[in-house]
């Protein structure tokens, strides 16, 4: 899958989102960024011109800021007048093989670093009479994973460089947001996403391993 294809199904899911939503409801737009992590995991598949079957624990970096992209999000929520909410997600994480991982995988290259990305549809409560000012939020969601899966063996015979649509995604959020004015808030949450990514080779064979990434934000919202 391309991520155009990813990004224009995102723009149509918001346009459906919006049109569908009560013409007086309230609407807000973030952006954000931060520190990104991801937790070891099992790794296992098939490369039959390659390395043969593996089955190894990975150690992941999430090196969020120092490669480009880095890692960042964009959502759109509808925001209810009983302070439930119902947001659009789409976040670029991305992890990369340790090099101690590669050392005994026997692949040269191992990461989705164009984004281990996941489309999210989540489910807020928002409480803003904790303090003036403020409005902490917790969440919940789920969606698709689409990984750029980046996978090469150390002679460079078998290289696979794509976005696929690899599996189901779910995460949980917890934050709070400051009203710097009636338009625009600043927030900042930690989240916790697990996806699957059942992974195609190019050439044959398969790659599965299932992701916990864990990520620290600092945003912008807009409001209209």
């Amino acid at each position: 899958m391309k991520m155009s294809r990813a990004i224009s199904t995102l723009l149509f899911a918001c346009g459906a989102f919006v049109l569908s939503a009560s013409a007086h409801a309230e609407f807000e737009f973030r952006f954000y960024t931060g520190i990104q992590g991801a937790s070891d995991s099992q790794v296992k598949g098939d490369d039959p011109d390659g390395v043969g079957k593996f089955n190894f624990n990975a150690g992941w970096r999430g090196d969020s800021l120092s490669r480009k992209p880095p890692y960042y999000g964009l959502s759109l929520t509808w925001w209810r007048e009983d302070d439930w909410g119902l947001s659009l997600d789409f976040t670029h994480a991305k992890v990369y093989a340790d090099d101690k991982t590669l050392r005994k995988s026997g692949f040269e290259v191992l990461e989705f670093s164009d984004g281990l990305n996941l489309l999210m549809l989540n489910a807020l409560r928002r409480f803003p009479d904790v303090m003036p000012g403020y409005a902490p939020y917790v969440g919940a969601g789920a969606g698709l994973a689409i990984p750029h899966v980046e996978v090469q063996t150390r002679d460079g015979s078998r290289e696979t460089f794509e976005y696929q649509l690899a599996g189901p995604a779910v995460q949980l959020i917890g934050g709070v947001s400051y009203a710097m004015s009636t338009k625009w808030s600043a927030f900042t949450d930690f989240r916790v996403s697990y996806s699957q990514n059942s992974t195609r080779l190019d050439g044959g064979g398969e790659l599965k391993t299932n992701i916990v990434t864990q990520a620290l934000n600092v945003g912008v919202g807009y409001r209209f």
